[in-house]
């Protein structure tokens, strides 16, 4: 006897439209609306002349949309006794940035790999001693660094701050690296060790070429640090090599002559371009790379 057809088995669909869905997106948006309404504001206000932003509201669109606050604080805005904007310092915080990453990612990853793979008597010592000092208060360290600096001859230079963002930065990347070399399979380095590999082989031929999610937090990170740094940036550097953020602060808490909201949240917005567009181009890779041993123990 041939069954007849009772139509599709299996439950029912759900609906997109259930209780527990409107909350959880709802909370979602809502928090989404409260973390970009500065930014909003921010960038409607840096369209608007000064007469506009006096009479209009703070969430109103620009009536007429002009780019003159972008210029100004980028080129012309007064950071101090000069009027230079914050290209003089754009450039100070990338001589800073680009080196102080380079040195400790790569001085990082050699440690976390040693750590992980070739594991030496006094390692957990020299190790648990590293991560101490990434917890100590860097207020605490202000006036003895001071010193260090003075006496190599760097205080105030931009190649001192560069020594101080790659020192700082080691401790919690060692940490990263080492846990990331330590959830990737042993048989690999026993294999290349069995090919005749050595340490720095194995390091660059198998570990590094595996190594690009946790490379991209590293980065991340490390770029983040740096670029928004300003208690640093204002102790260890002198005017003219004053970084981006300091340049920043002396535009926005300036107090002579007019207060130009619109440059001022004009030079916001571009001094932290450089971590937003980071994060845009690589949040995958981030995510990736976090989720694939930067938080294992």
């Amino acid at each position: 006897m041939q069954n007849e057809f009772t139509g599709p088995r299996g439950p029912k669909p759900r609906s997109i439209f259930r209780l527990s869905n409107l909350i959880v997106y709802g909370t979602i948006l809502l928090l989404a609306i409260y973390y970009l309404a500065p930014l909003y504001v921010m960038l409607v206000t840096s369209m608007k002349s000064m007469a506009e932003v006096r009479l209009s509201n703070v969430f109103a669109l620009p009536i007429k949309v002009t780019f003159d606050p972008w210029f100004k604080a980028w080129s012309s805005a007064c950071t101090g006794l000069k009027c230079e904007g914050l290209m003089g310092g754009f450039l100070n915080s990338l001589f800073i940035t680009v080196p102080s990453v380079i040195v400790s990612i790569a001085v990082a990853s050699v440690n976390g790999y040693a750590l992980a793979n070739w594991p030496y008597r006094g390692a957990n010592i020299f190790f648990t001693i590293l991560i101490f000092g990434a917890f100590v208060p860097y207020q605490l360290m202000l006036y003895p660094i001071v010193i260090i600096l003075r006496e190599l001859g760097v205080f105030g230079d931009l190649a001192g701050l560069v020594i101080v963002h790659s020192i700082f930065g080691m401790p919690i990347l060692t940490l990263i690296f080492r846990n990331y070399f330590s959830s990737l399979p042993a048989e690999l380095f026993k294999a290349a060790r069995i090919d005749g590999a050595g340490f720095w082989g194995i390091f660059f031929k198998v570990m590094i070429p595996m190594s690009s999610p946790i490379l991209v937090v590293a980065i991340i990170l490390q770029v983040t640090g740096i670029w928004n740094d300003f208690l640093f940036g204002i102790v260890y550097t002198r005017p003219e090599a004053y970084p981006m953020t300091v340049q920043l602060n002396n535009i926005v808490n300036s107090t002579y002559g007019e207060k130009e909201y619109n440059v001022n949240m004009a030079a916001t917005i571009i001094t932290g371009l450089v971590p937003l567009t980071i994060y845009f181009i690589s949040g995958k890779l981030f995510v990736r790379g976090i989720a694939a041993g930067a938080v294992k123990g």
